[in-house]
């Protein structure tokens, strides 16, 4: 009977506060130096720069533009021969956990590890945090420590 309470309670509950993500606080150029945090000088990429994306040219780092983003940023080498690229991703404020995990699919489907033609990433991994989305698309250690560092946020 109480299992049957507290099931009807916090039905009630979300039904009436809605299901929206949480918000990760901070501002993703803070968040993207952040996700480099145990990477040695030596392993980052040469020329490594943050990039704030647009409707225009989103489509060209996450593979779609069909998502319901606020803000973007990437990171990736001016030189165009190193497959790196790492991509932050602000879902927009009234974006749910549907929007967020379809998001996610259609990065996953559609995102290019080869886009640089003639060097092709190692790995390509979409996670998700409250309202961020990340795209990694490099070599296996700089994604594993890239991805726990992202896992790390709070």
């Amino acid at each position: 009977m109480k299992v049957k309470f507290l099931v009807l309670l916090t039905t009630l509950f979300l039904l009436i506060t809605g299901c929206g993500v949480e918000h990760i606080e901070g501002n993703l150029e803070d968040i993207m130096n952040n996700l480099y945090d145990g990477v040695s000088e030596e392993e980052l990429p040469m020329m490594l720069q943050n990039t704030e994306l647009s409707e225009e040219n989103i489509e060209n780092f996450i593979g779609t533009k069909d998502i319901k983003w606020s803000e973007a940023i990437v990171s990736e080498s001016l030189v165009g021969s190193i497959a790196h690229s790492v991509v932050l991703v602000r879902m927009s404020e009234d974006a749910t956990e549907k929007d967020i995990e379809e998001a996610k699919e259609k990065i996953k489907e559609n995102a290019n590890p080869s886009k640089w033609v003639c060097v092709t990433a190692e790995k390509v991994e979409v996670l998700s945090k409250g309202d961020l989305i990340l795209l990694i698309m490099s070599d296996e250690s700089k994604a594993t420590k890239i991805s726990n560092n992202f896992n790390e946020i709070k």
